[in-house]
Parts: C-alpha cells; sequence; structure tokens
C-alpha cells in the first residue's frame, strides 16, 4: 500500500516517498510531507541551483546551501531563483 500525505507543495493527499530521501530531522519532515511528484520538481530545481551556484556537494558548505533552499523550497515561501537566472528557452 502506498504511503500517502498531504502535501505542503500541492496541498492534497498523495502518494508519498518509499521511504525517507536522508537521515535527519529534515529527511523525515520531507517524508511525512511531501509527495513522491513534488519530490521530483524538486529535483529538477536542485538540478538549477546545482548549475548556476557550480555547487560541488562534496563541500559542506554547498550542502548547507541545499538543505536551506530545500527547506524554504517545501516549507517556506519558496526558494529564491539565483541572482541573474534565466530559465532556457522551450524547444518547439
Amino acid at each position: 500500500m502506498a504511503h500517502i500525505v498531504k502535501c505542503v507543495k500541492f496541498q492534497k493527499e498523495m502518494p508519498g516517498l518509499e521511504q525517507p530521501p536522508f537521515g535527519g530531522a529534515l529527511g523525515q519532515r520531507i517524508y511525512e510531507n511531501v509527495s513522491q511528484e513534488a519530490w521530483e520538481l524538486w529535483k529538477e530545481h536542485l538540478k538549477m541551483i546545482i548549475n548556476e551556484y557550480r555547487l560541488n556537494l562534496a563541500d559542506p558548505q554547498a550542502q548547507e546551501m541545499v538543505a536551506k533552499q530545500m527547506e524554504d523550497y517545501f516549507f517556506g515561501e519558496g526558494a529564491a531563483l539565483p541572482p541573474g537566472y534565466v530559465p532556457p528557452r522551450r524547444k518547439g
């Protein structure tokens, strides 16, 4: 049976993650409050953050920045886009 959560991003009950995405309090909070669909959106946002800020995720400061962005994305006012970020043009 699927793990169902009231997703903080979509404000409705949806299938959640199969397990916490990582250890610690934030990982558990995400498991309890974030849907699988919202997590997929976060992963796309995370790629943009890593690329725009040229983050090395082995660096503890980069890890802290990602954790802050993640908390803001799900539980704050939303993660801010990097200064000067221009979304890529869609092909078509």
